[in-house]
């Protein structure tokens, strides 16, 4: 299944194959995707970038040395959390140009999530600890 997504001016639009047919999404409550975007990250958990148009207005920040971020350059659109040694994608939900039936899976970082909100959802939850062992566990596979 593909699906299609662009930035906010239109400058970038490119298509994104789900490498599932019933997509979930996340939450990361970390400080750098808290600061990056404003609030929790909610993402699609990977898929495959696809028929990119405006890629000049693409640029990536290299945010630690395991995960890049991908932004449009004319209007600030957050695109793209670009995990390096899974070479794994991951794509905010408003990115999506039609609606999606996602399934909100799991939380991580939990333990840096600020007492100021909290989802109604029951999901699996992951502290930052984990993520990182869960990681480091499937690079050694």
């Amino acid at each position: 299944m593909q699906t299609k997504a662009s930035c906010l001016c239109g400058s970038v639009k490119f298509e994104i194959e789900l490498s599932n047919p019933e997509p979930e999404i996340a939450a990361c409550h970390c400080s750098m995707c808290r600061k990056w975007l404003g609030g929790p990250m909610l993402a699609m958990d990977s898929g495959m970038l696809k028929n990119v148009s405006g890629k000049s207005f693409i640029a990536r920040y290299s945010s630690s040395e395991w995960a890049e971020r991908g932004f449009c350059k004319k209007c600030g659109t957050n695109l793209f959390y670009y995990l390096i040694p899974a070479e794994q994608y991951h794509f905010p939900v408003g990115l999506f140009d039609s609606e999606i039936q996602f399934k909100f899976s799991h939380q991580i970082f939990i333990d840096e999530k600020p007492d100021f909100y909290t989802f109604a959802n029951e999901t699996q939850n992951m502290t930052g600890a984990e993520v990182f062992a869960h990681f480091e566990n499937e690079n050694n596979t």
